[in-house]
């Protein structure tokens, strides 16, 4: 009772309030008419709080969202079923449910007639124009009487959560140069990037193939251990993204990171249609949840999709290179590149030595604002070997995936090869 009346609404204070001062008055006046009405007056509002603190609403709550992974800018549908599973029936409900700003307007429902047994299901649809990991839910139930005097309030705990990727186009297909030859269904095979390290033993890691244990190394070494030797067959691929705060220029949407963001989306897509098992690299080293092991196109595209739907910028000035070691050899090498400086040519240097080949989009962050770095990074990455085709604001990625064929091809030609 005590938690109803400290729920009264407005109305409710304002009944409760005049009753009393009718009731004083008429005594003060001795009208006797008048203290009835009072007594009427103040009564109701008590009498509703007292109705909804004997009311016992037991609602069970269930909420699916559909899909639970969507790119920027396209609607995900969110379907709840609540259940009463109290033996009484229940006032109206407004329902709301509680989203993230982003996600758009908070529905609101009105549910009258709630009886034993009652089951009944609403949906509603969310979309987001930025990408991130967002909690839909909890939602919160109010319960009131008819006269509005009285607003009680609940919350459900539990919440789904809605993945929201970057904006991803199609990319033409470009030869790689000598990367991958194609063979049957487009899948590449990366015989000419192999090395002594594919006909050595590494550690087991998760999803490998158990008939590939090697149970002599792994009884000297004292932890499981597989082979290399089907490596060859499997093409691989890094995607080396630069989301170093200082590289980048613009905020938001409209922002220089939020481009590469995307662009690096577009890139691991188009190479893991292509059959590449692809690794994510930021400026905080590798993601630890891809690794070329990963043999399923799909799941692999997945979650480098959702790694980057939270990438953030990174407050290192500089790339790590600990995942260039041993394991990082070899395989195509695509970087989506901000602003650069002089002290990054040794690191550009070093991963298109250890790499196969070595393609660049290097966006021209001057453009997006702000004081623009000190040399190109176009021109660094072509002077340090690297295949590269710039892509400002108003250009499209398409176009600049394009132009990296043209410079595969004007490269070859100097070098004497066909690409």
């Amino acid at each position: 009772m005590g938690e109803a009346l400290r729920a009264l609404t407005i109305r409710g204070r304002g009944f409760l309030a005049a009753g009393i001062t009718a009731i004083v008055c008429a005594m003060l006046l001795d009208q006797a008419d008048l203290v009835r009405v009072g007594v009427l007056v103040t009564a109701l509002p008590l009498l509703a709080a007292w109705l909804i603190s004997r009311g016992r609403y037991r609602l069970a709550l269930i909420r699916s969202v559909s899909p639970p992974m969507v790119g920027a800018g396209q609607p995900a549908t969110v379907e709840v079923t609540l259940r009463n599973e109290g033996s009484a029936p229940t006032g109206t409900l407004l329902v709301e449910e509680q989203l993230p700003y982003v996600l758009g307007t908070r529905p609101r429902f009105l549910l009258e007639g709630i009886g034993r047994t009652w089951t009944g299901t609403v949906g509603y649809q969310v979309r987001s124009d930025v990408r991130g990991r967002y909690e839909i839910g909890p939602m919160s139930v109010r319960v009131g009487d008819p006269f509005g005097l009285v607003d009680l309030g609940r919350a459900f705990r539990s919440t789904v959560p809605l993945t929201v990727t970057p904006r991803t186009v199609a990319l033409p297909k470009i030869p790689m140069g000598g990367a991958w030859s194609g063979a049957g269904d487009n899948r590449p095979r990366a015989f000419a990037t192999g090395s002594a390290e594919d006909v050595t033993v590494r550690e087991y890691r998760r999803g490998d193939d158990l008939r590939r244990v090697h149970w002599r190394s792994s009884a000297r070494v004292g932890e499981l251990m597989v082979r290399r030797e089907e490596q060859p067959w499997q093409a691989r691929a890094t995607l080396l993204l630069d989301n170093r705060e200082r590289a980048h220029r613009g905020a938001g949407l409209a922002s220089s990171l939020e481009t590469a963001v995307s662009a690096a989306a577009s890139i691991a897509v188009h190479l893991s249609g292509l059959g590449y098992t692809v690794r994510l690299v930021t400026a905080s080293g590798e993601e630890q949840t891809h690794a070329w092991h990963t043999r399923d196109a799909e799941f692999n595209a997945g979650a480098l999709l959702e790694s980057l739907a939270v990438v953030q910028p990174a407050p290192e000035t500089r790339f790590p290179t600990d995942w260039l070691g041993e394991s990082g050899t070899g395989g195509l090498v695509v970087g989506v590149i901000g602003g650069l400086d002089h002290a990054d040519a040794p690191m550009l240097r070093r991963i298109l030595h250890q790499s196969g080949s070595g393609f660049a989009i290097a966006l021209d962050v001057g453009a997006w604002g702000g004081p623009a770095p000190a040399s190109s990074s176009s021109e660094m990455l072509a002077g340090q070997g690297w295949r590269v085709a710039a892509l400002g604001p108003q250009d499209k990625l398409e176009a600049a995936w394009q132009g990296l064929a043209r410079t595969s091809a004007q490269r070859a030609r100097l070098d004497g090869v066909t690409p």
